[in-house]
């Protein structure tokens, strides 16, 4: 008997730690399938559009402050990029008119069109306060592989619903700039906009015409989350810490909506800090997936988190596919095709950080673990689409497309096999397709029945 004891409590013991073991290994990876192009349109990088008849005359130039908080006044005088490789192609600051630039959020419209909006203006809330807030109607044309720009509304606060101070503070329509707002996420819900927005960060919901309605603070639970872009937080009098939970630029990235309108997802492009550190899980960054009800216009107080497959990663769009399941984009900060990568020293000719990591994932969120972290089901890689059909001419090599841009920032499901994919071409600065030529915005139909299927 005291030997069955002894044999019984090692083999607990044992099966005790195989239990541990397995509720501490990382989950199964998500599996790639493959994508296939049926459908490449482009719009041209120098799209622009003028500003309303009663904007203030300011507007009608755009991109003074892009490249220094020194102002440059007069049209088309500096490149916006180091290294330009035909000068003839290259869109010269300041511009004439407002860029239409690339777009971050996509949402289909009906009849093949889709809303679409373009951030914040330069990048930084410091160097876009000409670059006014907008969104459009577009319509891309599988057949002729062009675009068409069908409308545009701006983003306006006649009722002064902002509650901070806006760069068109005393005008009449008070348009919205890049240095109040940087929108990077879109959802129609009925006949209203909302917004996701990376400074505050903050949720905007606004009328058909671009009128702010309302501008929300983020709440996780009672906690209010803020990054150093928000209007109060301000810098200490005397050098010391600065509190904040998101960092610089890494606000709402992607929201969903669920099928019924109902309730939005709005996810963080980056992991949210603690005492200067970022959240992890076994040493990988996850994101936060939070949850709004549309009725109550509040914060639920339920989120997901959402793990990063590498450290420094970040999403770009994100879109349910039904009541569960979604799309997140993920990708690295890398622009360009590696086999156009410099060999020691940056040259004009070559691409100094080429694009490896750019995918979309399917995720399931009614599959999430115990401690909230949503499951990967599977994936497609940006870099290695198929193209049998030369869809893509000019563009694609050996039957193989690749989507090399530093930020995509589209993504929706067009049908039970097909989604739309697009870029956000940041100009004048992003160069990912032709080494020192402004990134077009270009759109994929691409074929995934694999992808929207996978359990």
């Amino acid at each position: 008997m005291p030997a069955v004891r002894s044999v019984s409590r090692s083999l607990i013991a044992a099966l005790t730690l195989s239990v541990s073991a397995l509720a501490m290994a990382p989950a199964v990876s998500a599996t790639e399938v493959p994508a296939v192009l049926e459908g490449f349109s482009s719009l041209p990088a120098a799209t622009f559009v003028q500003p309303p008849k009663d904007a203030p005359a300011s507007l009608a130039v755009s991109g003074r402050y892009a490249q220094s908080p020194k102002r440059v006044d007069g049209v088309g005088l500096t490149a916006g990029r180091p290294f330009v490789k035909d000068a003839a192609q290259e869109p010269m600051l300041p511009f004439k008119g407002q860029p239409v630039q690339g777009f971050s959020g996509i949402k289909p419209a009906g009849n093949g069109d889709y809303v679409v909006l373009t951030d914040n203006g330069f990048g930084t809330k410091a160097n876009s306060p000409d670059a006014m807030l907008m969104a459009h109607v577009v319509h891309p044309d599988w057949k002729s592989g062009t675009v068409s720009l069908k409308k545009t509304v701006f983003l306006h606060d006649p009722d002064r619903k902002v509650p901070f101070l806006i760069v068109n503070e005393n005008t009449g329509s008070r348009y919205l700039t890049g240095a109040d707002f940087d929108p990077e996420s879109i959802q129609t819900v009925g006949d209203e906009m909302w917004i996701g927005d990376e400074f505050g960060p903050y949720l905007i919901r606004a009328d058909k015409t671009g009128k702010v309605l309302a501008v929300f603070d983020t709440k996780l639970g009672d906690r209010v989350l803020k990054s150093p872009d928000n209007y109060t937080v301000t810098t200490p009098a005397k050098p010391g810490p600065v509190d904040f939970d998101v960092r610089r630029s890494k606000g709402f990235e992607g929201m969903a909506v669920s099928p019924d309108g109902k309730t939005l997802y709005p996810l963080l492009e980056g992991a949210l800090v603690a005492k200067g550190e970022a959240e992890t899980r076994d040493g990988r960054e996850y994101l936060r997936i939070l949850q709004f009800d549309v009725a109550s216009q509040s914060w639920t107080g339920k989120s997901w988190k959402y793990p990063l497959e590498e450290n420094g990663l970040a999403i770009g769009d994100f879109n349910m596919i039904d009541a569960t399941t979604a799309l997140v984009i993920e990708r690295d900060n890398g622009e360009g095709d590696p086999r156009e990568a410099c060999t020691g020293e940056a040259r004009p000719d070559c691409q100094k950080t080429p694009a490896k990591f750019k995918r979309i994932y399917k995720i399931d969120l009614a599959a999430a673990d115990a401690d909230g972290f949503v499951r990967k089901v599977a994936y497609i890689d940006l870099m290695a689409i198929k193209d049998p059909k030369g869809l893509a001419k000019g563009i694609s090599r050996d039957g193989v497309l690749n989507f090399p841009f530093f930020t995509i920032e589209d993504v929706h499901v067009v049908d039970a096999t097909h989604i739309i994919v697009a870029n956000d071409n940041n100009l004048p600065f992003s160069a990912g397709r032709r080494v020192g030529v402004p990134d077009n915005n270009e759109f994929l139909l691409l074929s995934v029945p694999d992808l929207l299927s996978a359990k």
